[in-house]
């Protein structure tokens, strides 16, 4: 298997996902705007979507796919079949209790939640009819997500690639032609969510039959084996969840500011999720499953070179999707958002954010890269006291950061806090002697230095009144797009010219894996 070409499938299929993502929010803007009826349900739709990481793509899959790998190379298909099953069956039950105690829980997990919205009873009681209808997305996306881990394992990465792409149809359709027919309108969205976990999961289950997968679960909590799962997957819970975790304590401090900066952080974060999704997510995606089985075969070389290679991928698309962020913070948010109900300072305040949380954007991506690294040997407990840390720090940084900089001291520290966790995961990765750096890193990162200052330059010259008379406020939405597209063009030219010119090849990245 050629993880390069790997890598390019789920990020490309990936980036259809975000980009329908991105048009979505752009019609939940236009249509929605940004205040109490969006604060609400982005709060509502935050507590299931932070769950969903827990019991799903986050500590579930880092406990259930290394143990799985392992399956596949230690047992019989009969057995690794029979563990899913067991699996299966476990995870149901736990994620129907939790759904059931989430819908009689609403009013509870609104109050502590987004304790800010108890001073407005009209929003308080939205947030929670919306809660207790996009709660059981929580059962539905999770059970979709164990299915993609299964075909992530057995290297079908485009199916589980491809599948959130459902959601952001289901919202899109919603929106323009549901949300009429609701009262208030906005419930639309909260039904959008369910029928999006619907459709994700009902997807991919064909795919799953035809590896001979899809049977009836079966509940089994003595199996030695789902007792390994949950054994792992309790303590994940708070290492793979840290940041989505300081997301939701983040909205609890947003609620407590003026209307509108729920949604301003909301809207920032969905940018920063294109590339942490296409890149951060696809490298997650292939490494684990890849690295875990090194470790069954106690491979240190490979294990190490792989790596290398994820950490040299991260740096060189991470970094410049970084400056780009931050360069065209407000074109881009001009662009995607400023349409009717979403005003100028909305823009700003969005603009902002996204600045602050671009400086974040390398430790977000590089946490996909070197928490896998522990995970993939089955050892949680040291990613758990790191993101333990982490979290406290961060909670510090916003107690700092949100008087003088409000909202947008909030999306600081997010960033900062994953920088120093991607940090300390890469410290005792080399500490422990289980990654070493391959050769060149000091010649590589000089030359990413140099072609960033090109790149960031270019960009921030291009945007001078006196070169070019580039407009983002009252203009038509096609011709920001068609600017937007030109300044992304040039900064992904100078960036990938300049590497060019200095010797950096595709092939230098190509790495092959059986």
């Amino acid at each position: 298997m050629n993880l390069l070409g790997a890598l390019a499938k789920v990020g490309s299929l990936t980036m259809v996902s975000r980009i329908l993502g991105f048009v979505r929010d752009t019609i939940i803007a236009r249509i929605f705007g940004a205040g109490m009826a969006t604060d609400a349900f982005f709060v509502a739709f935050k507590l299931p979507n932070l769950l969903r990481r827990i019991f799903a793509e986050g500590a579930f899959a880092q406990a259930f796919v290394p143990i799985l790998a392992e399956y596949r190379q230690t047992r019989s298909e009969a057995a690794a079949r029979e563990f899913i099953r067991h699996v299966a069956g476990m995870l149901s039950f736990i994620l129907m209790i939790v759904t059931a105690l989430g819908i009689l829980a609403a009013p509870w997990i609104i109050y502590v939640s987004a304790p800010g919205f108890t001073q407005d009873a009209g929003k308080f009681q939205l947030s929670v009819e919306l809660l207790r209808i996009t709660f059981p997305y929580i059962l539905l996306i999770s059970l979709s997500s164990f299915v993609g881990s299964i075909l992530n394992t057995y290297h079908k990465f485009s199916i589980p690639a491809i599948t959130p792409t459902l959601l952001n149809v289901s919202f899109i359709v919603c929106a323009l032609f549901f949300a009429p027919y609701f009262n208030p309108p906005v419930m639309a969205l909260a039904w959008a969510v369910f029928a999006g976990g619907l459709l994700q999961l009902g997807f991919q289950l064909p795919w799953l039959a035809k590896l001979g997968f899809l049977k009836l679960p079966k509940l089994n909590m003595k199996d030695a084996a789902v007792n390994r799962v949950i054994k792992q997957m309790i303590p994940a819970v708070i290492g793979v969840s840290v940041t989505q975790i300081s997301l939701v304590i983040n909205t609890i401090f947003a609620s407590l500011l003026q209307s509108g900066s729920v949604s301003w952080l909301y809207y920032a974060d969905r940018l920063m999720e294109l590339p942490t999704g296409v890149l951060g997510a696809a490298l997650g995606t292939i490494l684990l499953p890849t690295l875990s089985k090194h470790a069954a075969d106690k491979d240190t070389q490979a294990f190490s070179g792989l790596l290398d290679w994820g950490l040299r991928l991260c740096m060189l698309l991470a970094l410049p999707a970084a400056v780009g962020l931050a360069v065209l913070s407000f074109p881009l948010v001009a662009t995607l958002f400023l349409y009717k109900e979403f005003t100028l300072n909305d823009a700003l305040m969005t603009q902002s954010a996204l600045v602050a949380y671009s400086f974040g954007l390398i430790g977000l991506i590089m946490i996909k890269v070197l928490a896998p690294g522990f995970y993939a040997r089955q050892n949680i407990k040291t990613p758990v006291k790191i993101a333990v840390f982490t979290l406290v720090c961060t909670q510090l940084m916003n107690l700092v950061f949100i008087g003088p900089l409000k909202h947008t001291g909030l999306a600081l520290a997010i960033g900062l806090g994953a920088c120093l966790n991607a940090g300390l995961l890469y410290f005792l990765l080399r500490k422990h002697k289980i990654y070493q750096p391959g050769a060149g890193w000091a010649v590589f990162l000089a030359k990413l230095a140099i072609a960033l200052a090109v790149m960031g330059g270019g960009l921030w010259l291009a945007q001078a009144q006196t070169y070019l008379p580039l407009q983002w406020i009252d203009v038509p939405g096609w011709q920001k797009a068609v600017q937007l597209s030109g300044l992304v063009a040039l900064g992904g030219g100078l960036y990938f010219l300049s590497m060019g010119l200095m010797g950096l090849r595709p092939h230098h990245f190509k790495r092959a894996e059986k």
